[in-house]
């Protein structure tokens, strides 16, 4: 086996560092994890919190709504193409508070687009926002050119040529992350108004998502609502006795907070999201709301059979993570038996009582309400929230039912089985809180982002395994591939670690272990933390496949 050390990000720790933390707090202790405690003020939950100032409603007052499934505007040679218009609405998230949304199609989340493994895809985006955005299928095995790269911009009409001005207005200037104008990547390729992007769906069936990925303005683009689902289906899904129809949910979770006048509360520098990015230093670490939602809505009720159910869970928070626990009013925990994670069905189902979820990770559990009394509720809770935010949503149960579903003892037998011998690189990156150009932010391996700078350089078919370790808490996302977890602090993967992963919740103080392989497509991608207020901080970095 041997060690890459050729490039920035992976250079900045030696093995022997790494081996020698002995659980990491003697790494991050050298003047990170106490800045990042700092920015966090309090290290367990990482971020800020901010109040929201209009009444809200009761839980579980509100109904669940499930969003739409787009149709194809129409196919050709095998592709089926969807048409999405980016533009502002005007909605009641909270009943009778009139709340200006982003949105894809005009709704919160944007529509569904549902796909078969095998079957292109390709969706037609129209940006009729005030600023430039980029569309990012999390998730997606996806060419290089449509991927989302952050620089990748798809401009509004009267937005400045990109090769005379910045964000928005005038002359050109350092990026947020400390590098050089986004719009000097050498490499962006933009366009006016329109972009379509290309999706073969060469990949397992999964709960995907897409979502806004422009540089600097990620966090507060998908804040104020471009967010959506994307599934993928196939055959082995389909050959499994697994609750379909309206047992089946997709549930995007989300917390937000709303200003005086009914606005998404934000902390933005720059509320226009046009010139200066970033947040004011009291949410560094992370922007938390105090209102969650699920597919939209505050708190929702869900009336339903009694029978088993499949929810298909998306934690789409900024910063927020959620413990998620099934109770019924009398106090009873309802297992959650997991079938799937972030890149689809496991081998086998894996029970929890409560299961966490940290941003962008997705799970497919099924939870069985058979044997409940029609009027039975049961309530799903977060048991990190605190106040209002340890609720979720409910489940009411409002008849009985005939339920054909089960939960088979094998899911899927197509899941990579990578060596550690097979490995031709091992590396290790360091997440945590640093300076940037312009103050403190975040980093990996000391390094804030830079579109020009390739930080990783690997070859097609490269089998490799990435050591990881945190200050804070780091959700730390992969584009194009989907990884195992090997370890955690020496010790095995946890239970919620099962299956194929492309976003791995890295907790404070520690260090995980992956392999994947880089597959599929030659091109530049990404890495980085899914805590959006890192990401936009600095804390991303290239990877070159070659």
């Amino acid at each position: 086996m041997s060690e890459r050390r050729d490039d920035p990000v992976g250079a900045a720790l030696t093995r022997r560092q790494v081996l020698g933390i002995g659980g990491t707090l003697g790494l991050v202790a050298t003047g990170g994890l106490a800045l990042s405690a700092g920015m966090a003020h309090r290290p367990a939950r990482t971020g800020g919190q901010l109040r929201t100032a209009v009444p809200v409603p009761e839980p579980y007052t509100v109904p669940l709504p499930v969003p739409s499934v787009l149709a194809p505007s129409g196919t050709s040679g095998g592709t089926d193409r969807y048409e999405i218009t980016q533009r502002r609405v005007t909605a009641e998230i909270l009943p009778g508070v009139p709340t200006e949304l982003w949105t894809y199609g005009g709704t919160f989340p944007g529509p569904t687009i549902e796909a078969r493994r095998g079957r292109p895809v390709s969706v037609t985006h129209r940006n009729e926002l005030p600023v430039p955005t980029v569309v990012h299928l999390h998730g997606g095995r996806t060419p290089a050119a449509s991927d989302g790269y952050p620089t990748d911009l798809v401009l509004p009409d009267g937005w400045p040529d990109p090769a005379h001005a910045h964000h928005g207005g005038g002359t050109a200037h350092p990026s947020h992350s400390g590098g050089t104008d986004p719009m000097g990547d050498p490499r962006a390729v933009t366009s006016r108004r329109t972009r379509t992007y290309t999706f073969p769906m060469d990949q397992r069936a999964a709960l995907l998502w897409y979502h806004d990925h422009r540089m600097d303005f990620t966090a507060p683009a998908i804040w104020r609502g471009l967010a959506g689902l994307h599934i993928v289906r196939d055959e082995v899904e389909d050959a499994l006795d697994l609750p379909h129809g309206p047992r089946e949910l997709p549930l995007m979770i989300a917390d937000r907070a709303f200003a005086e006048d009914g606005s998404l509360a934000y902390p933005s520098l720059d509320p226009s999201l046009r010139d200066r990015p970033g947040v004011r230093s009291a949410y560094a670490a992370g922007v938390l709301g105090d209102v969650v939602l699920v597919n939209g809505a505050p708190w929702p009720v869900h009336e339903t059979d009694a029978a088993r159910h499949r929810l298909r869970l998306l934690n789409a928070s900024n910063a927020r993570h959620y413990e998620l626990e099934a109770v019924t009013d009398d106090g009873r925990r309802l297992d959650l038996v997991q079938i799937g994670a972030d890149q689809g069905l496991l081998a086998a189902p894996v029970t929890h009582t409560s299961l966490p979820i940290a941003p962008a990770e997705r799970y497919d559990v099924l939870v069985d309400f058979a044997g409940l009394p029609v009027g039975s509720r049961v309530r799903l809770r977060n048991r990190l929230g605190t106040g209002r935010t340890r609720e979720v949503m409910a489940f009411r149960i409002a008849r009985s039912a005939k339920d054909d579903s089960r939960v088979p003892a094998v899911l899927a037998g197509d899941l990579p089985r990578w060596r550690r011998s097979e490995a031709t690189a091992v590396r290790d990156f360091a997440f945590r809180a640093g300076k940037t150009a312009h103050g403190r932010g975040w980093v990996i391996g000391g390094w804030a982002f830079v579109p020009a700078r390739t930080d990783v350089r690997t070859r097609l078919g490269a089998v490799e395994v990435w050591r990881l370790v945190a200050d804070v808490h780091h959700p730390v996302h992969l584009h194009l591939v989907g990884f195992r977890v090997l370890s955690r602090g020496g010790r095995p993967p946890l239970p919620q670690d099962a299956g194929l992963k492309d976003t791995i919740s890295l907790r404070p103080g520690e260090t995980a272990e992956i392999i994947t392989r880089f597959d599929g497509y030659r091109g530049r991608y990404l890495f980085h933390c899914h805590n959006a207020e890192h990401e936009d901080m600095g804390m991303m970095a290239n990877l070159e496949i070659t």
